[in-house]
């Protein structure tokens, strides 16, 4: 247990899984259509719920969004890699913009739950009903303004609290893993002594190479399962022999 002042967190879609959960619920139940009527007109969390709210209307079930759920590719080297940063004493988080049931539900499934200390997402609810229900992160009063990150979830706000709530004794170094447009801001959040893991090829990956000086953390780029493991274990451990 060498790792306990190592945070790590994780962006979830096509990041952690293979995959975009919101997407992929919407192809495989068969929402596209109907999704890409409303893509332009609803900002994508309102979107999201909206699509709930169909299935619903269609007599979907939230067992059933829950077993398409459970298909989302995650490759075996990423939970191999999770599950040894967590043995190793590492602090895992996610932070990401899809939403507390898809995650949850997709992490129980591969029993990677107990690796987490906290989930910060998009909150969800079945209501009475028995709809599923998807709500913003932020609301428009607590928003910080931020013009790198959508209204509904700021993650270099998220990183910043994070990082205020560990103590100074702890001294706590980040390794931030992330791929999408939405992950720029809490990269820019990190120091000299943190590292951030792009996915190389995505969003995240083009804008920290387009403009490298406005990084201070150590930047180290990966493209699959295999290399994320890799590249994960080995900074986890460079930083415990520092």
């Amino acid at each position: 247990m060498f790792g306990t002042n190592v945070v790590i967190v994780f962006d979830f879609d096509r990041t952690l899984i293979d995959d975009d959960s919101d997407r992929w619920v919407v192809h495989n139940m068969g929402l596209t259509h109907f999704f890409n009527n409303l893509r332009l007109i609803l900002p994508w969390n309102a979107l999201m719920d909206r699509m709930m709210e169909e299935l619903h209307s269609q007599g979907k079930t939230v067992e059933q969004i829950a077993e398409c759920l459970k298909h989302v590719p995650l490759h075996p080297r990423t939970i191999s890699a999770i599950e040894s940063a967590h043995d190793l004493g590492c602090d895992l988080k996610i932070v990401s913009d899809a939403n507390q049931f898809y995650i949850e539900t997709i992490l129980k499934h591969h029993r990677l739950d107990r690796c987490f200390s906290e989930i910060i997402t998009n909150p969800t609810m079945v209501d009475g009903d028995g709809r599923l229900r998807i709500f913003p992160y932020h609301d428009m009063a607590s928003f910080c303004g931020c013009n790198l990150c959508p209204p509904n979830l700021c993650k270099g706000l998220v990183i910043e609290k994070i990082r205020a709530s560990r103590s100074e004794k702890e001294k706590s170094r980040f390794i931030y893993l992330g791929d999408g447009r939405g992950d720029y801001c809490p990269t820019l959040k990190l120091d000299r002594r943190d590292y951030v893991m792009p996915r190389k090829g995505f969003p995240l990956w083009d804008r920290l190479l387009s403009n490298p000086n406005l990084l201070k953390a150590e930047c180290h780029e990966w493209s699959n399962g295999e290399e994320l493991e890799s590249i994960l274990i080995q900074l986890i451990e460079k930083i415990c022999k520092e």
